[in-house]
């Protein structure tokens, strides 16, 4: 039981930060919380969540065949190193080269947010190669046994990390200060830093690894 409370903190945290700094699915929560009434904006929050769990579901299959295959262990741990080197200089990029009041905003209505959720959330590439990586990094760790139990608590925190954040948008978006060019690069420079740190524990795994 221990072993599911760490597992859901550090998959909640990751999914946490990685939804916190203001991008398309965060900003469009907001807006259709102000536009349609805060209800629309959960239901949309909802449809994103889900989607996330999806993904998050496949990505632990990915990670579970590859896994199940010795001959491929270090390949896996190579390709989470290569997803925390995209992410740790992708979140930097963003932090350099963010500009206010530039993020897209959808149109959608009452009927369609849920399925608006979904389908903008799918779209998002990065998702499934990011909690791949989480992934590879909790089972080494042993917080991640992939055991039922394991996997659908992984899925969980991963979807209620994202709607926390979706839903902290959705009704305090005019009292936080998501406009401010700091907080943003401030949030894409923490998560730099934090893909930054597990690339460094992956590459010490790797060499263990290789010298063992």
């Amino acid at each position: 039981m221990t072993h599911l409370l760490i597992l859901f903190f550090v998959t909640y945290s990751a999914a946490f930060m990685a939804t916190v700094p203001p991008g398309l699915l965060n900003m469009n929560a907001a807006k259709a919380s102000v536009e349609k009434g805060k209800n629309n904006g959960i239901i949309f929050s909802l449809g994103v969540s889900t989607m996330i769990m999806m993904q998050a579901y496949v990505a632990v299959m990915i990670s579970k065949f590859l896994y199940n295959n010795p001959e491929v262990i270090d390949l896996l741990m190579k390709i989470a190193l290569g997803v925390f080197a995209f992410f740790a200089i992708y979140f930097f990029v963003l932090a350099k080269r963010f500009k206010p009041n530039k993020i897209r905003i959808e149109k959608m209505s009452r009927k369609n947010s849920f399925f608006k959720g979904m389908l903008l959330a799918a779209l998002n590439l990065l998702t499934i190669p990011y909690y791949s990586g989480l992934n590879v990094m909790w089972n080494a760790s042993g917080w991640i046994k992939f055991e039922l139990w394991d996997i659908a608590t992984f899925i969980l925190a991963a979807g209620s990390g994202t709607f926390t954040v979706l839903y902290l948008y959705t009704f305090y978006f005019n009292k936080l200060d998501l406009k401010n060019k700091t907080f943003s690069k401030n949030s894409n420079y923490i998560l730099s830093g934090l893909m930054l740190i597990l690339l460094v524990i992956t590459l010490i795994r790797l060499f263990y690894r290789d010298h063992a």
